[in-house]
């Protein structure tokens, strides 16, 4: 009986030691920038998009849900738009100006030249490859659309005509993001590979992943850098003078449970990244060090889509009809305090 109490203790101890060095030795951000708004939803919110007027704009996501802001997103009020599968996935929104998009699953694109008012179904081809999950609106009657299995295609006439921008499909993507600039990165739905286009190219170009850590996301930084969230918790970067390599990988907290899921830049030098069960990190400096945000961990959701629209305009979407909007520091000081 004593040996095994003896091992009990020594287990015991090793618990307490593994709880110790998995402690987030991360420091927490000076004050916390988000505020969660209430949503009248529990649907799973997919994407933000506002018109030229920065209090009105618009959320979509599963259930063929559509939510709109007229005082910059502090409430929204769902809008009802009738359509022949009342399941239909919205999973993107855009606007230029007036003129905005929405496209989603299966095969839908919906377009507005009145700020919302009113939309319009815009028929698609059979023949389309994948489903739509992608739109960029650009200019007056031009977007741009990619589907979930990398074709691109652009419009110059309001969506009544197509070209395609890519010969080939590149295969079902995870997720794919656009560059300001009209570059594309796309990540193999099993994380295995990535794929990259970029306007005048004729098909999309393969790279194998530099290392055995599934891909679960990438995208571009502000100067086009690309940026990369493996399995892990890890985050890397690719050679600014070297695009075809990459720099260290780094885990901003190391033995960390949950996945990263999104990275957005707010400035050109700082960078916020969510992840699962309400983890937010901030890095002032363009990933070199990084900061927690320990008062969004109590959010319970996945955050795994944030959006910056200017450097003081922001959101972040999770599950569970969970979003959170970007408050300066000026604007939070005027908050009215809680009762």
């Amino acid at each position: 009986m004593g040996i095994v109490k003896g091992w009990q203790r020594i287990l015991a101890l090793l618990i307490v030691v593994f709880m110790c060095i998995s402690c987030s030795k991360v420091p927490s951000v000076s004050y916390n920038p988000w505020k969660v708004i209430s949503v009248p939803t529990d649907a799973k919110l997919l994407d933000i998009g506002f018109t030229d007027n920065p209090q009105h704009g618009f959320l979509v996501g599963s259930n063929a849900t559509l939510l709109e802001t007229n005082d910059g997103g502090d409430t929204w009020k769902p809008i009802s738009l009738t359509l022949d599968e009342p399941k239909t996935r919205f999973d993107a929104v855009s606007f230029a100006g007036k003129e905005g998009w929405i496209v989603g699953e299966p095969s839908l694109l919906l377009h507005t030249t009145d700020e919302g008012r009113s939309w319009s179904r815009i028929p698609l081809s059979e023949k389309l490859p994948g489903s739509p999950i992608a739109i960029k609106a650009l200019a007056e009657n031009t977007a741009e659309m990619a589907t979930d299995v990398g074709a691109i295609y652009k419009t110059t006439d309001g969506g009544k005509n197509w070209k395609a921008q890519v010969e080939a499909a590149v295969g079902v993507v995870r997720n794919l993001n656009r560059s300001a600039d009209g570059k594309y990165v796309a990540v193999s739905s099993k994380g295995s590979f990535y794929s990259t286009w970029e306007p005048g190219q004729n098909a999309w170009v393969p790279h194998n992943r530099n290392s055995s850590r599934r891909l679960e996301n990438m995208g571009f930084s502000q100067n086009g850098q690309l940026w990369l969230l493996a399995r892990g918790g890890q985050i890397q970067f690719s050679d600014p003078n070297k695009p075809d390599e990459w720099q260290e990988a780094q885990s901003p907290e190391l033995s960390t449970s949950w996945g990263l899921l999104d990275l957005a830049y707010r400035t050109p030098d700082e960078l916020w990244i969510g992840g699962g069960s309400g983890n937010l990190l901030r890095s002032p400096d363009g990933g070199k060090t990084w900061e927690k945000d320990r008062a969004v961990e109590e959010v319970a959701a996945n955050l795994y889509k944030i959006v910056f629209l200017e450097s003081d305009r922001g959101f972040i979407i999770g599950d569970h009809g969970v979003l959170l909007k970007y408050l300066p520091k000026s604007e939070q000081a005027s908050q009215p305090e809680a009762a």
